[in-house]
Parts: C-alpha cells; sequence; structure tokens
C-alpha cells in the first residue's frame, strides 16, 4: 500500500463521495470547500435507481431510506392531474435497490458529511485553489488563503463553474443556456402522491417528487428564450402564474404558493467537455467534467459513481497515470449518454413534442443506466 495524498477541492456530492471512498483505501485525504459554512442551498432533488445503488456502495443507503423517499415508477399524468402510464424505473434484483427516490439537499449533505468527517478527512472550509503547477509526479498547490502544499492527486469536484477546470483547461468550453430554467418548491405531501409524478401536455413539463413519508417538492421546466434573474420576493407569484393552465393537485399547489414553499429558481446550463477530463495528476469529476440538466436526474448520481470508479481505479495509487486512463474508460460514454440524452429530452419538452416522444427517451436511458459501471 503506498499511501497518497489527494486534494479534493469541492465539498458537494461528488467531492464528499471521493473522499469517503479514497480514505477507505487509506489514502491521506484533504477536502476544501469555498463556502465557510459549508452548507448546501436548494429544495429536494430526485434519485434514481443507479443513483441508490451508487449510495449504497457508499454505505449511506440505509440513512437515506430513513429519512427520504424510495420507491419505484414514475406516475405521468395530463395536465389535469388524470392518470395516463406508469414509467418503469428499472434495477437489477441483485443490486437489492429501490427503483428510485427523493431526497432534501441538505438532508442528503448532513448524511455524506458525516461519513466525511467519519472517515478521518480533514476538512478545510473558506478555501478554493489560487493556482497549482504541476511536476512529474506532484502537484504543487496554493490556496486562496496562501498557503502551500504538495499532492499527489488533486481532484476538482466543484461544479459547474469549476475554478480548477478553468485553470486546467483555459480554452474549455464555457457553460451554455439551453432555454430552459428549474423552479423547485417544497410542499406537503399528501396521501395520492405515493410516487414520482410528472405532468405532461402543458407548456411546461411540471412534476411533483417525494421526499420523505411529509414532505415531497414540485417542479416546474419554464421555457424561456433568454435567462430571467428575478427577485426572491416575486418568486411565489410568477410560479403561481405559471401553473395557471393546470388544473388538479398542481392548480390548487400554484394557489398556495408562498415564501414559506422555499422557491428556488435558476436557470439550466450544461455544456460537453470532451475527454479527457485530466491533465497530469489533475482530475475533474461530476458537475465539473460533465454538466448536465435534471431531465434525467443523474446528476448527482452520475458524480458519486464517478468517486466510486476512481477509488477503484485508483486503488492503492500504484500507477495513477493508468488508473487515470481506465477511469476516463469507464465513464466517458456512461456520461456523455446522461448529458446528451437529458439536452435532447429537454429539447422536445421545449418543442411541445407528444409525450410518448418525450418519455420514450427517459425510459430507454433508465434502462441503460441500470446497467452495472
Amino acid at each position: 500500500m503506498q499511501q497518497k495524498k489527494i486534494l479534493i477541492v469541492g465539498g458537494g456530492v461528488g467531492g464528499m463521495s471521493a473522499a469517503i471512498s479514497l480514505a477507505r483505501f487509506g489514502h491521506h485525504v484533504e477536502l476544501i470547500d469555498l463556502d465557510p459554512e459549508w452548507r448546501v442551498y436548494g429544495a429536494g432533488i430526485t434519485i434514481t435507481g443507479p443513483t441508490l445503488r451508487a449510495f449504497k456502495a457508499l454505505g449511506v443507503l440505509p440513512d437515506i431510506e430513513a429519512q427520504a423517499y424510495t420507491g419505484a415508477g414514475i406516475q405521468v399524468c395530463s395536465t389535469d392531474g388524470a392518470r395516463l402510464a406508469v414509467l418503469p424505473t428499472p434495477v437489477r434484483p441483485e443490486d437489492g435497490i429501490p427503483g428510485c427516490g427523493g431526497i432534501m439537499r441538505p438532508v442528503l449533505h448532513k448524511i455524506l458529511s458525516a461519513r466525511v468527517l467519519a472517515a478521518g478527512v480533514n476538512v478545510r472550509l473558506g478555501l478554493s485553489v489560487e493556482k497549482f503547477n504541476q511536476g512529474h509526479d506532484q502537484v504543487d498547490v496554493e490556496l486562496t488563503d496562501g498557503t502551500r502544499s504538495s499532492y499527489d492527486l488533486v481532484i476538482g469536484a466543484d461544479g459547474l463553474f469549476s475554478r480548477i477546470r478553468s485553470l486546467l483547461f483555459p480554452d474549455a468550453p464555457t457553460p451554455e443556456y439551453t432555454g430552459q430554467s428549474a423552479w423547485r418548491a417544497q410542499l406537503p405531501r399528501p396521501p395520492e402522491i405515493d410516487r414520482r409524478h410528472f405532468f405532461l401536455g402543458g407548456p411546461y413539463k411540471v412534476g411533483l417528487t417525494p421526499v420523505s413519508k411529509e414532505r415531497m417538492y414540485m417542479f416546474l421546466l419554464e421555457n424561456a428564450k433568454e435567462k430571467r434573474r428575478l427577485p426572491e420576493e416575486s418568486l411565489p407569484e410568477e410560479l403561481e402564474r405559471l401553473t395557471r393552465s393546470y388544473g388538479g393537485i398542481i392548480r390548487e399547489i400554484g394557489k398556495s404558493l408562498s415564501a414559506e414553499n422555499t422557491i428556488v429558481h435558476r436557470p439550466l446550463e450544461a455544456f460537453l467537455l470532451p475527454g479527457p477530463w485530466f491533465k497530469g495528476r489533475v482530475l475533474l469529476i461530476g458537475d465539473a467534467a460533465h454538466p448536465t440538466t435534471p431531465q434525467l436526474a443523474s446528476g448527482a448520481g452520475l458524480a458519486a459513481e464517478d468517486a466510486l470508479v476512481l477509488a477503484e481505479e485508483f486503488g492503492d495509487g500504484q500507477d495513477i497515470d493508468r488508473a487515470l486512463m481506465r477511469y476516463m474508460s469507464r465513464r466517458y460514454e456512461r456520461c456523455l449518454l446522461v448529458v446528451q440524452n437529458s439536452l435532447e429530452i429537454g429539447r422536445r419538452e421545449q418543442a411541445g413534442r407528444p409525450i410518448a416522444e418525450q418519455t420514450v427517451l427517459v425510459e430507454q436511458s433508465l434502462k441503460v443506466l441500470a446497467e452495472p459501471i
């Protein structure tokens, strides 16, 4: 065993998953995050079966099942709430996992961060990377507080607007607006919302995802040619306006919205970063490498998978260069499929394609993603 010194930049799902996975192999892992409070924002997120499989490998599935929602299938409904069909959320029987789920972002963050600290990872907050220089087998890093150190591997897990990506690949593509914005709102969960729901056929894609026995979140994907930045106090009224063409439970939710629902609005941005996602001993994972839109609910799952595969290939750290090449061979096509298919589903939604054309690619993609990583 050759214990390596590893720096992880970014304390989100990908960074925390990498810290947990690499610490298991006995490596000395440091994790830094720009937020001095190591907080997480937003409403709920949907979890696919493959994401639950990754969380099982990380050892946190029991915590998620106890504190969140897990189930199977996606109920497809019309704009007035009539039930049309159920999309399967396939999993392999041998994986022993539910087909899908939902969780509040702060709950997931609390579960994973507790495991990071229990693994003995050195967590330092309020920091990012100022610059780095690569030698033959080391990366010399200067942090934003002026401290310097050398590492055997640096992992950029710092999201869509990655600082590490800009330093590593200064000519890389930058995030592009997709023509959609995502709205999310926290809500009480009524008994009839027994699984994930899509409401299709209207001007926007709308969905409901349970995140616990008592709570759920609503999402709405708004089509707009240009990005909108809205004052926080206007969000309930604007989201209510967007739901007016819907009936049933969506219309009822719209009428009830207030600031207490913790409404979040953000433009959807993504791009395709050519491989490889590393240079020398610096590697990008998660949204820093393959940022995607939420149509396949796989962003967090891909980040966790990245971490698990990296730890498997990195192992005892004896041949880092080959490990990174093996990592890319296992991850590139799978991540590319998610990014491309998510963007295509978004284009079909914006074009108002028939419901079957919107859902068929979701179903096909979930089937592929259920296969082993």
